[in-house]
């Protein structure tokens, strides 16, 4: 083992979060795949459940990070990991015994939203309390590495197993991934910080968070950079597997192939992260970033089937490169130039800016999807993407090179 991954805390931090990352993988081929196929869901039924699994962002997102603040960070993973795990495990069980309907299915992702909130707020706000500033960079990598392999992994397993198991099974596995994530995160060693007693107030705990965000320029900027870029995305992937299913007509097994060949991409900026950041500076690699993620969206409306899904390849290599690279440095920024006692807030302003865009997103792609055509939406998207760079360009960024002191 190499780096942080000598060190055991890190390294069960890291295992849970791999688990966590396939299991979300497996989720998000499963389950519109699951509405589409078994419940004749609607494309604006399957953006709507794209709605629900982020709207928590938009509703409780700036609470979760004032709360997170006030509490240690280990207990609120492990309970999130646990009830996630029930609540998809829920989907299978009512499969077995045929009553499961699109009510549940829309229950279940809004409130492993509400979870995956709290998940996300203290698993950002943990990490600087295991590893020291100087290795953020080092560790967001490991972390991203992560979200790469299950991007790989994740879509090709998930095709795979509901070709052969069926999305009832797909999703029983999906809720054993938390569940072994949940195991890990409780064999951490290391005492969780416990905040300073303070008198709480929510209201004004939300405005320093939010202040900082404001006044502080970088923070401002890739939290702008990070809400547009999410609406497009959002809009994207509320389409992109209605598009590939029935107007391509790809069964499961080959929509989990192409999305785990395009996804390469992910795999290498995990691997060469750190790499590029000591080579040409944190803040270069981050714009760097930000132009690759927009410019490879565009090419995915060109998609058509036969030797035309090269297309579909090539947007999913160059844009998943672009996105790993781009969070490694978005969230070691984040991190390093946010006081500690304030990082939950911080990260929940982020976060909520991020994913409460999503919701929009999804309806908004699902609605341009039935009154133009899912190609049009996808032409939508890369465009609002490629403009979205022009934030990070536009920002003091383009001015630095490494990381603040």
């Amino acid at each position: 083992m190499k780096g942080l991954l000598r060190t055991p805390d890190f390294r069960r931090l890291w295992l849970a979060d791999a688990l966590s990352q396939v299991g979300d993988r497996v989720d998000f081929l499963a389950i519109p795949l699951l509405a589409t196929t078994t419940l004749a869901a609607s494309v604006v039924q399957v953006s709507l459940l794209r709605t629900l699994s982020t709207l928590p962002y938009l509703l409780l997102g700036l609470q979760a990070g004032a709360w997170c603040d006030r509490m240690r960070h280990r207990p609120v993973l492990i309970t999130a990991d646990l009830g996630r795990a029930l609540l998809i495990g829920s989907i299978p069980v009512a499969a077995l015994f045929g009553v499961l309907t699109l009510g549940q299915l829309f229950t279940v992702v809004l409130i492993t939203g509400t979870l995956t909130v709290f998940f996300n707020v203290a698993h950002q706000t943990y990490l600087p309390h295991l590893v020291d500033r100087a290795t953020l960079p080092e560790a967001n990598a490991r972390l991203q590495t992560n979200m790469s392999v299950a991007a790989v992994a994740g879509p090709g397993a998930g095709g795979l197993l509901v070709q052969f198991a069926g999305n009832a099974g797909a999703m029983a596995v999906d809720a054993l991934t938390y569940l072994w994530s949940a195991l890990w995160l409780r064999r951490i060693r290391i005492p969780d910080a416990v905040p300073e007693p303070t008198d709480p107030n929510l209201r004004r705990e939300i405005t320093e968070g939010l202040r900082t965000v404001l006044r502080q320029p970088i923070l401002r900027a890739i939290t702008l950079h990070g809400a547009v870029s999410s609406l497009f995305q959002s809009m994207y992937m509320a389409v992109s597997v209605v598009f590939l299913s029935r107007d391509l007509h790809l069964p499961p097994s080959v929509i989990g192939l192409l999305s785990t060949v395009s996804l390469v991409g992910a795999l290498v900026a995990g691997a060469v992260a750190r790499r590029i950041g000591a080579r040409f500076g944190a803040a270069r690699a981050l714009c760097l970033a930000a132009g690759m993620y927009g410019g490879s969206f565009l090419l995915c409306a060109f998609t058509t089937a036969g030797w035309g899904l090269i297309w579909f390849v090539a947007c999913g290599i160059g844009s998943s490169f672009g996105i790993i690279l781009l969070n490694v440095y978005t969230v070691s920024f984040r991190q390093a130039v946010t006081p500690q006692p304030l990082l939950g807030r911080v990260t929940s302003v982020a976060q909520t800016a991020l994913f409460g865009a999503a919701p929009l997103g999804s309806l908004l792609g699902g609605v341009i999807a039935e009154v133009t055509n899912t190609r049009m939406t996808l032409y939508v998207c890369g465009f609002g993407i490629l403009a979205s760079s022009a934030i990070l360009f536009a920002s003091p960024l383009r001015r630095m090179r490494d990381l603040p002191g």
